[in-house]
């Protein structure tokens, strides 16, 4: 049989939200071999290259600022990617960078997100109410549920948007920054072929400097840790592992109990009571 247009559509979202799943399922368990990198500022990098690069003003969880840091070893690559950008005509834009156990915790209550992922799952069960043993699968799947599996505590992953550099214009990607949907995998079917080929030239370009595309978030590139180890199959221990940094002066130190839920089902159910 023959699945219809929006049924098709809910298959792709359930699969493509299953295998992030698995993934980070065995990026729980992945090795790492913690270099100590210290962090840096992204903006102060840029300033000293004289590179055009842009940064979300908007504030993070609770009305903190985001914290727009890489470890050191990662800075030459960004400034080649922010460099390569603008001689094509665009900017890049950095969205989302270093994040502490707060500010990940609360990512998963903020208003975009969690009613976004119940309205999803709802979709997703043909209109029944979800479990919440569902709403937490999906929610774990794009929003990392501990230190151990969240690469932005890594200090070694950023979320981009990327800008016309003539009329400031966001290049088209199919979806804006933090969209959930059907369109949010980088391999979507259910954008333009335009926003697509963007999709590709984008990642083409993070590639040539040495960050990989997490393959279920069109927005998201990483380097040296778990994920960029387990996508490209190396089968050596992650450089990057999650890390507090002090924010006087980018030393990092392991966090304790990675892989301790940042959320547990029961505080997402009482966020959704509220909602």
């Amino acid at each position: 049989m023959t699945l219809s247009d929006e049924d098709a559509r809910r298959v792709y979202w359930a699969d493509r939200l299953d295998a992030a799943f698995r993934f980070l399922d065995t990026i729980s368990s992945y090795e790492i071999a913690e270099c100590h990198e210290p962090a840096e500022s992204l903006s102060q990098a840029a300033e000293a290259a004289n590179i055009e690069v842009a940064f979300s003003n908007k504030s993070h969880v609770n009305g903190l600022p985001r914290l727009f840091l890489l470890r050191r070893g990662l800075i030459p690559s960004f400034l080649s990617v922010a460099r390569e950008m603008n001689a094509r005509g665009w900017v890049l834009k950095v969205e989302d960078a270093y994040r502490t156990i707060e500010r990940q915790r609360g990512l998963s209550r903020q208003p975009q997100v969690l009613p976004t992922v119940l309205r999803m799952t709802r979709w997703e069960c043909h209109g029944e109410e979800p479990s919440i043993e569902l709403i937490y699968r999906r929610l774990g799947a794009l929003v990392a549920n501990s230190p151990k599996v969240g690469t932005h505590m890594s200090g070694s992953a950023i979320d981009i948007s990327v800008l016309d550099r003539d009329s400031g214009e966001e290049v088209n990607r199919g979806a804006l920054y933090l969209d959930i949907s059907e369109r949010t995998p980088m391999d979507s079917p259910y954008i333009a072929q335009a926003a697509q080929l963007n999709r590709q030239a984008i990642t083409q370009l993070m590639r040539r400097h040495g960050f990989d595309a997490y393959p279920w978030e069109f927005w998201h590139y990483n380097a040296g840790d778990a994920y960029a180890a387990l996508l490209n199959a190396t089968g050596s221990p992650a450089r990057y592992g999650p890390v507090h940094v002090n924010l006087a002066d980018g030393r990092v130190t392991a966090i304790m109990n990675p892989r301790e839920p940042l959320n547990s089902p029961a505080e997402i159910q009482e966020e959704l009571a509220r909602l």
